[in-house]
């Protein structure tokens, strides 16, 4: 059974599949043959010993190309390929420091979250309270959690400020321009 939400692969027509009556013809290397019917195109394309491709179905008229189906087919791949290589995933990484924290380890992990926001990720900070430091001042916490920012090398923004989470206290950073002090107090 055929699964309609699945994307339909685009596939380039070649020789006689080729439906349009009328292509503008490309050659090997290049070269331009202006406007021919589709049969001159095709016997033009068996002359030279490769194919006749649709390269863009869409022109008025379609554009073809002479070539061998075979590089065209790993051309395709190899640009695909490329393309892939080139795009990025940005996942949420998340560091999780406590109240009583030592400067040490905040370096460590400050270090880390700049590491990551170098990569273009995002970082997600969570000051984890325990039993009655849930109720502490938010100013407080809010200082806590600057002690953190401020060991931070990378150039960051705010994404989400300081809020209540069920473990404490969050704040999510992304990649860019950092943020004044300026900027920050008045949040």
């Amino acid at each position: 059974m055929r699964n309609f939400n699945q994307k339909r692969e685009e596939r380039a027509r070649v020789n006689e599949a080729i439906r349009a009556n009328e292509l503008r013809v490309l050659g090997p290397e290049g070269e331009t043959f202006n406007v021919l019917s589709k049969e001159s195109a095709l016997s033009k394309a068996r002359e030279m010993g490769l194919d006749l491709i649709e390269v863009s179905p869409n022109a008025n008229p379609p554009v073809a190309k002479i070539m061998d189906y075979g590089k065209f087919l790993y051309d395709q791949k190899k640009k695909a390929k490329e393309a892939k290589a080139k795009s990025h995933k940005t996942e949420t990484k998340n560091v999780q420091v406590k109240i009583g924290t030592g400067e040490h380890d905040l370096e460590l992990k400050a270090k880390k979250a700049s590491e990551w926001l170098k990569e273009g990720h995002r970082v997600k900070f969570d000051l984890y309270l325990r039993g009655r430091a849930k109720y502490l001042d938010k100013k407080f916490l809010e200082e806590r959690m600057e002690r953190m920012l401020k060991l931070i090398t990378e150039d960051y923004k705010v994404a989400d400020g300081p809020k209540k989470s069920p473990k404490g206290m969050t704040l999510v950073l992304e990649k860019g321009k950092a943020a004044t002090n300026k900027e920050n107090e008045n949040k």
